[in-house]
């Protein structure tokens, strides 16, 4: 029951418009009047034009801000462009780089190849000078020992066969000869 008393209190929306429509017992006519001065008040603050001003505003700053993304965006493209032509160019730089260090290896195993090949004939042409230096000295001490043996052995012999009136006859031959080289 006090739900049925609750639901008589209540205010009918079907009774709220009751009596003639241009009455201010008229709750659709009080409601138009109030929509249409709300509406009036609305114009005479001129807010349909400051909320026009907004929405060109924002729509100018959202078209500056699109051009300055494509613009960015441009910018970016031409950025990654150049980068990738950078990356390119030092890509084709090193492998000029490796290519010419490959050369420049073989280039110098090769060089150090012909310097060994030639050090090894130098010294083998120095160790052959010094052998034929050697056996030249050899052959000068074999040959000046003979030499003193051969003196020592004519010294002995003719020691020997001398007699003391040869060695004054060979004393006085000298002597003469040396006289007349002299004068």
């Amino acid at each position: 029951m006090k739900k049925l008393m609750v639901f008589l209190m209540l205010p009918a929306p079907a009774f709220a418009a009751s009596g003639p429509f241009f009455s201010l017992g008229n709750s659709d006519f009080v409601v138009l009047v109030s929509f249409i001065t709300f509406v009036a008040v609305l114009v005479y603050l001129k807010v349909p034009g400051k909320i026009t001003g907004m929405l060109d505003a924002r729509a100018a700053g959202i078209k500056a801000d699109l051009a300055e993304a494509k613009a960015l965006r441009e910018e970016a493209r031409a950025l990654l462009s150049s980068y990738d032509k950078k990356q390119k160019d030092v890509q084709e730089q090193s492998e000029r780089i490796i290519a010419q260090a490959k050369t420049e290896a073989q280039a110098a195993a090769n060089q150090a190849k012909d310097d060994l090949q030639d050090s090894i004939a130098r010294r083998l042409k120095s160790a052959e000078e010094q052998i034929a230096s050697a056996e030249a000295e050899a052959i000068r001490a074999v040959r000046e020992q003979a030499i003193a043996l051969a003196v020592q052995a004519a010294g002995d012999v003719l020691v020997k066969q001398m007699t003391a009136a040869s060695t004054a006859a060979t004393i006085d031959a000298a002597i003469k000869q040396v006289d007349a080289r002299f004068h």
